[in-house]
């Protein structure tokens, strides 16, 4: 179990090391911005959509370990899923950092090295930063039909 602990421990530190996806994207359709006031993580989440598939996506901040690891590790895994499967990732994810992982509709696949985090409560937070404020992005887009036409009501 240590031999696994340390693997986990070792990706995430890579992630935040060397953060995939971490710039600012300028022509996003959608950003939103999330701030974690208990240890100051704060980030911003960039989505390009094409239809309801996240074509590009990104952020930039500042935050500990876990938090810039999760948010690298989410744009690996949500880029080019659609929303119903992000949403799923999402509240899988949720799920199991706050120990309701028998609720999980979604497998996380290299997302389980955040699993840990559900035994640390303060680091929840830090870990889901950027899965809520990718949700809040989503959420704030217009409609399908609206992003479908974007470039011809320009």
């Amino acid at each position: 179990m240590a031999d696994l602990s340390q693997l986990y421990q070792s990706v995430i530190l890579d992630h935040n090391q060397s953060p995939r996806n971490c710039r600012r994207m300028a022509d996003a359709d959608q950003s939103a911005e999330g701030y974690n006031p208990l240890c100051g993580d704060q980030l911003t989440v960039w989505v390009r959509m094409d239809g309801d598939q996240i074509q590009d996506i990104s952020f930039e901040g500042s935050g500990c370990a876990i938090s810039k690891a999760s948010a690298s590790m989410m744009t690996q895994a949500v880029k080019g899923k659609n929303m119903a499967d992000v949403l799923g990732l999402f509240e899988s994810f949720h799920a199991m950092v706050t120990g309701r992982t028998a609720d999980s509709p979604t497998p996380l696949g290299k997302l389980a090295v955040f699993s840990g985090v559900s035994e640390f409560p303060s680091r929840v937070k830090c870990a889901s930063l950027s899965w809520h404020t990718l949700k809040r992005a989503l959420e704030s887009l217009p409609n399908e039909a609206a992003r479908s036409n974007k470039g011809t009501q320009e």
